[in-house]
């Protein structure tokens, strides 16, 4: 066998971008950063940077996550958060259209990241500015997104097409998963779980069907014996996430 030269094949760098999703005043929202550099300098974009010669790719996306939001990822077997500040954190697809990025072949490695309600993000690296986002605006067709005075456009580099397929998997995911648990606090209501499904999945769910389901499938919630009042109106029963990482039967997205 001859001798591996690899001045045979060209060099190309490895990114990871992050699609960090949460509920925000109902809505499910994705974290933006707007580019303080070259390329798309000024556009929006989900985070990210390059991985490291030292690093794998899930360290890569936990250091961005941290240097991004200050949450730390935990074991993406489990769709709990950790106490505090943790996060779901999963790999979502890999991209490597040749074009997808200007400067240089770049193949990204994107991973998807969900936590509960969380606070206004922090701009870092290459980044002057983050946000949240409604994910209908940042994906909308009508010329892009901007905010209010911006000329709207679509965001930097294939990050449209990577978001769509982040947002698929968490609204597929809460279907047959407990993640939907990983948008809530420790202790939640049913009424909660049910606002989280909704801004997921763009869609009304009835309440009582809804309460019946997610109180009656196996292992999903557990009654944390406490109850709250946060919400207005009478004492509504907390519960947390259950053991189950699997549902059966599962929570089927409603035909729209």
């Amino acid at each position: 066998m001859s001798p591996y030269d690899p001045s045979a094949f060209p060099p190309f760098a490895v990114t990871v971008d992050l699609v960090v999703l949460t509920v925000r005043r109902h809505a499910l929202c994705a974290l933006v950063v707007r580019r303080g550099e070259q390329p798309f300098q000024g556009r929006w974009a989900l985070p990210g940077g390059f991985v490291r010669p030292d690093e794998d790719l899930g360290a890569a996306a936990a250091r961005e996550l941290v240097e991004e939001t200050g949450l730390c990822a935990h074991d993406p077997g489990s769709p709990l958060p950790e106490a505090g500040n943790g996060a779901h954190l999963e790999q979502l697809a890999t991209y490597g259209d040749p074009g997808r990025d200007p400067r240089m072949r770049v193949v990204s490695v994107a991973h998807l990241v969900l936590a509960p309600d969380l606070p206004a993000p922090r701009a870092g690296g290459d980044a002057n500015s983050a946000r949240w986002a409604p994910v209908d605006e940042l994906l909308s067709k009508e010329g892009g997104f901007g905010r209010e005075g911006e000329q709207p456009a679509p965001l930097a580099f294939d990050h449209a097409l990577i978001l769509a397929d982040g947002v698929e998997r968490a609204r597929s995911k809460i279907e047959y998963s407990s993640l939907a648990t990983a948008f809530c606090p420790p202790e939640f209501t049913v009424g909660e779980l049910r606002r989280v499904y909704e801004a997921v999945w763009g869609v009304a769910l009835d309440p009582r069907n809804f309460h019946r389901k997610v109180t009656g499938t196996p292992g999903f919630l557990v009654p944390s014996g406490g109850t709250t009042t946060r919400q207005g109106g009478r004492p509504a029963q907390l519960f947390r996430a259950g053991g189950a990482t699997l549902l059966n039967p599962p929570m089927l997205r409603p035909e729209v």
